[in-house]
């Protein structure tokens, strides 16, 4: 039976950075004729989000500036090329894999509007063979990072001796809207940051890392309100319900258990928990159903600490923390991510 393997993650960052202190002056003066109880609420938000750092493919007075959909967009398309590119170039390079040995690339984003897609930029940049398979992943948002992995992993396991790349990039700056004071608009600019990542799997016997043991997505019903972006004249305005943490809560037993079961798994053999880090609450809502059963989820933490929430690309910065370490064969770890629809994408690996 042909297997799907995680070989590697590269990481890829953009060229500008900002710690949450530094940011604050700039947030305290937009705030500037907002009335004073809220402006202190909004600073409170951004001390306590639990990110300490994160990069963008602007400067943070280029953020601060009222610019058209337009601009913001051209921005996007071109953080999204240079760091599409260096991410893929990383990851070839780390495992020394020829451009042209790739038979398919998935690119994941959500933050911008580009058609050609980056994987069209992507061929004729690193020579990518010409009969590459090539699929875009839009409008997915936080999930897609895992979602791409998904369809990756069937695309292998149909195909054997191929490989595949996924490269999710995305600028959650670029979406920033300057004139909105909702508190969705407040609690996403504390949270995000920019950034890319790419994974590389194998169906290859001579290719080395966890197999894929199986994949899934859960949907949850009438919840399209919770998660998303609305596109508006100024740039796509994110959507972001407080009831997110909660319904994840009251479904996690659900999106969990049947899931491992139906691999032969259960939550007691799973020993490492690759979780997207949405944000503070979601964190402590996962962090205690995990911490019931003797878990942890410190990477997710950390990673939202250094980077904040890099929408897609996230969950891939905590998946290379495991791959860059040693881990026993036959352990298991679940990857689990968050998106609009509402959905859960789920995937268990098992080291070998």
């Amino acid at each position: 039976m042909t297997t799907a393997k995680i070989v590697s993650v590269a990481k890829a960052l953009p060229p500008y950075s900002r710690t949450t202190e530094e940011i604050i002056p700039y947030v305290d003066a937009w705030l500037f004729g907002q009335e004073e109880r809220y402006r202190r609420k909004v600073i409170k938000i951004f001390e306590a989000s639990g990110v300490e750092k994160r990069f963008g493919i602007m400067s943070i007075e280029e953020v601060f500036t009222a610019t058209s959909f337009e601009a913001k967009n051209e921005s996007y398309v071109r953080g999204v090329k240079q760091l599409g590119r260096n991410a893929l170039q990383s990851a070839l390079e780390q495992e020394n894999w020829q451009s042209d040995s790739l038979d398919y690339i998935i690119t994941v984003s959500c933050t911008g509007i580009m058609i050609p897609s980056l994987d069209a930029y992507l061929v004729n940049e690193l020579g990518l063979k010409q009969d590459v398979v090539r699929l875009p992943v839009t409008e997915m948002g936080c999930a897609a990072g895992v979602s791409g992995i998904i369809y990756a992993a069937n695309f292998l396991r149909a195909n054997p001796e191929k490989r595949a790349a996924v490269i999710a990039v995305e600028s959650p700056t670029a979406t920033f809207q300057l004139n909105d004071f909702s508190m969705a608009n407040m609690v996403s600019a504390a949270l995000f940051g920019d950034g890319a990542a790419c994974v590389l799997l194998s169906s290859k016997t001579t290719d080395n890392g966890p197999t894929i043991v199986g994949e899934g997505m859960y949907h949850f019903f009438n919840a399209t309100h919770l998660m998303g972006f609305d596109l508006t004249n100024t740039g796509l305005k994110m959507i972001l319900d407080p009831d997110v943490p909660k319904m994840i809560a009251d479904h996690f037993p659900k999106l969990t258990q049947p899931f491992l079961t139906g691999l032969d798994s259960t939550m007691e053999k799973v020993n490492h928990f690759i979780f997207h880090p949405g944000g503070k609450k979601i964190i402590q809502t996962v962090e205690h159903l995990f911490g019931q059963m003797g878990k942890n989820i410190d990477d997710t933490r950390q990673v939202l600490q250094k980077f904040g929430n890099m929408s897609s690309a996230t969950v891939l910065y905590v998946l290379e923390r495991f791959l860059n370490r040693t881990i026993a064969s036959g352990e298991q770890g679940l990857m689990l991510s968050f998106g609009p629809g509402f959905s859960a994408q789920r995937v268990l690996i098992e080291w070998q």
